[in-house]
């Protein structure tokens, strides 16, 4: 996977082989069944399709966002433009030079949220994506380190117990890399 967009085309792809079906016909296929809510229809997906929990949830994020906006931005198979759209576009350079990194450590599955992309593995590592017009911010998840001035510890409770601030491409540097990498190995 040489960035983020391969990797969201692979996914498709493979779900596409997987079921036989192209997205549009898998669209119909969970309009068919009218799910209302999202883990509704993941749920259906795995149930039905036999389908990973990462594939599914893929497939229902790209369904609702061909909901919200029929033939728009939202109708193509990358989740991301939908995550990093209007002011927060400028962003997504970030996103994907952390991705190409992230990619050379190994296999994982990366799962869109409305907001953000989890990062897994057996188990979440990492959560990204845009928080202000000139922030992107990275949750990891870790054990035994120490927070710094840049890897800020989260309350107790949080999906991650650090994050990152990101502003450009640049601060996707090896002492981020080596915060990543230790939460990607824990997750293995």
């Amino acid at each position: 996977m040489a960035n983020i967009d391969q990797a969201l085309k692979t996914q498709v792809a493979n779900i596409e082989r997987l079921t036989g079906r192209t997205i549009a016909e898998l669209r119909e296929f969970i309009a068919a069944r009218a799910p209302e809510k999202h883990g509704q229809i993941v749920s259906m997906l795995k149930t039905e399709l036999g389908l990973t929990h990462g594939h599914a949830n893929m497939l229902a994020h790209l369904y609702r966002q061909a909901l919200a906006d029929p033939g728009g931005a939202a109708a193509s198979a990358d989740p991301l433009d939908a995550i990093y759209t209007g002011p927060k576009a400028a962003l997504r350079p970030i996103h994907d030079e952390l991705m190409r990194a992230i990619a050379g450590f190994g296999a994982f599955e990366s799962a869109p949220k409305k907001s953000y992309v989890s990062l897994r593995r057996s188990k979440q590592f990492a959560t990204i994506g845009p928080a202000t017009k000139t922030r992107v911010d990275l949750g990891l998840n870790l054990k035994g380190v120490a927070p710094t001035d840049r890897l800020r510890a989260e309350p107790p409770g949080r999906m991650c117990q650090y994050k990152v601030a990101l502003h450009e491409p640049a601060d996707v540097d090896e002492e981020l890399l080596g915060w990543v990498r230790q939460a990607f190995d824990d997750a293995g």
